[in-house]
């Protein structure tokens, strides 16, 4: 009797379930297509865009690593995790911002 060998398949996949049948489709992520930023903004909205952006990228690091309340988010503990992901060390505003994320997240 042959043995089908295990798929390679990398893809995730996800289990889902139509009346008393199961079936499974794969989930493929594909990866996001950067854009130029628009020209001729003002130095500021830059500057703001990539601090949201940096500040977003923390929070996921930071949620994904079990901090889940603002309040265990500390500017050492944003700032450990910084250096970890190869971000440049945050700023105040950038933690405040940090953890105005993680609350609505809590939400």
């Amino acid at each position: 009797m042959a043995v089908a060998a295990p798929s390679k398949n990398t893809a995730a996949t996800k289990k889902t379930t139509y009346g008393k049948t199961a079936a499974r489709r794969v989930v493929r992520r594909t990866p996001m297509v950067k854009k130029p930023l628009p020209a001729g903004l003002p130095r500021e909205w830059y500057e703001a865009h990539n601090r949201r952006l940096k500040a977003m990228r923390l929070a996921i690091a930071l949620l994904d690593g079990g901090v889940y309340t603002p309040e265990r988010a500390r500017n050492r503990t944003i700032r450990t995790t910084a250096a970890r992901i190869g971000v440049h060390p945050p700023s105040n505003t950038t933690c405040r911002m940090v953890r105005s994320l993680i609350i609505e997240n809590a939400r």
